[in-house]
């Protein structure tokens, strides 16, 4: 087990989300996220630092882009890297962001053509304990609206798995159904979102940066054949997750487990 973090670096963590939380735009920024389709939207992309199970320090970080509306895959990169922050609840970012800016850049590099519109997090945005989530890190480190979808409820702010909220989960009926996570001051945080007529359970959606909250919901819905967005749930099919096999025996136990 490594060593709690010493209290100064979570100071300085946490003077830094403040700073950078004053920079989210929790609003439509381009014109493709007013329009009922979405019409010009053509490329969006997903990102996660996927573990070794029982290794808190080994990843593999992911990015793909996908053609839109289509959700063809345009371009995956996949690489191991080892994390050298401590975790720390709350300030995820600080260990995952570097590395997954470094797969936007290499991307930038390569093939600037295919640089995504809108990059979906495989975790939150403003749901969170001071609404600066990894989604919302990211994006405005790099500048491109961000949407962060979490699979798992993060209890934060007043809202819990209490039996309400077990309540409203049942309560969605069809794909699209959803509820507002609102926090104990009563401010919208985020939405639950049944994302498929097959899927009961919802997925959390948050805006990230650059982009409102509707809109983020209503790309995340257009984006599900499944529950998980598919720049999301195509990480797990690409790059070193299929061709290491480190990464192959996680991947195995994942799947198990969905």
């Amino acid at each position: 087990m490594s060593a709690p973090p010493a209290e100064g670096l979570v100071q300085q963590w946490e003077s830094e989300q403040t700073r950078l939380r004053q920079q989210v735009l929790d609003h439509d920024t381009e014109d493709w996220q007013k329009s009922p389709v979405f019409s010009g939207l053509e490329r969006v992309g997903g990102v996660d630092l996927s573990f070794i199970k029982g290794d808190d320090t080994r990843a593999c970080a992911q990015l793909v882009v996908l053609s839109y509306p289509d959700l063809k895959l345009l371009y995956e990169d996949s690489r191991m890297v080892t994390l050298t922050a401590p975790y720390v609840a709350g300030f995820l970012a600080f260990r995952e962001t570097p590395f997954l800016l470094e797969a936007l850049q290499r991307l930038q590099q390569k093939q600037p053509r295919l640089q995504p519109q809108v990059v979906f997090v495989d975790g939150n945005g403003l749901f969170h304990h001071r609404e600066f989530g990894l989604a919302c890190h990211l994006g405005v480190l790099s500048g491109l609206p961000c949407v962060g979808v979490a699979k798992n409820l993060l209890q934060v702010q007043g809202v819990f798995k209490s039996e309400e909220h077990q309540s409203q989960i049942a309560a969605l009926q069809k794909g699209g159904d959803s509820f507002p996570l609102t926090s104990a001051s009563g401010k919208v945080l985020g939405k639950a979102l049944r994302s498929s007529d097959k899927s009961f359970k919802p997925v959390y959606v948050s805006v990230g940066h650059r982009i409102s909250l509707d809109a983020a919901v209503r790309l995340t819905l257009s984006c599900c054949r499944y529950r998980v967005p598919e720049p999301i749930r195509q990480l797990l099919g690409s790059g070193c997750l299929s061709g290491c096999s480190v990464c192959g025996i996680w991947l195995l136990s994942l799947l198990r487990q969905r």
